[in-house]
């Protein structure tokens, strides 16, 4: 009785170690980063988009803050055009991007992509939560 005890414990644990002994599972695949279509984004942004985006050659990002807010910290590398001076500076939004407009919160830049598309330019987008997202992101800020 012993003996085939014995001899069906082995065969039990012969399975079992014959399971957990296999190879590893292979790791997956790390999927390639998704190219984003920056033609085909919605009026409003999130500040991952725009980090993954911004430096691109179709894409232009204007902070429309005034100058003492943008030199307290402003996303790196993007143009500095004040709300108010907007519609004198039309000529500097590039009509051959798609232009992504940021300020403090959201607001301001919401304004100003609702009067830039009153004025004829349909490649505007809002940055939503504007700085203050991207800094609460961890993305980078310059000072």
């Amino acid at each position: 009785m012993w003996k085939r005890t014995i001899w069906i414990l082995l065969a039990i644990l012969t399975i079992a170690l014959a399971a957990c002994g296999g190879q590893a599972a292979p790791a997956p695949a790390a999927e390639a980063p998704q190219e984003i279509d920056v033609a085909t984004l919605g009026p409003d942004v999130d500040v991952q988009t725009v980090a993954a985006v911004k430096d691109r050659d179709d894409v232009f990002v204007i902070d429309v803050r005034e100058q003492w807010e943008y030199d307290e910290g402003h996303i790196p590398d993007i143009t500095l055009i004040p709300m108010n001076e907007i519609p004198n500076r039309l000529d500097e939004i590039p009509t051959d991007k798609e232009v992504i407009v940021t300020c403090r919160s959201g607001n301001r830049s919401g304004q100003v992509t609702d009067y830039l598309r009153d004025q004829g330019f349909t490649n505007i987008h809002n940055m939503t939560g504007g700085i203050l997202e991207w800094e609460a992101a961890g993305l980078p800020v310059d000072k």
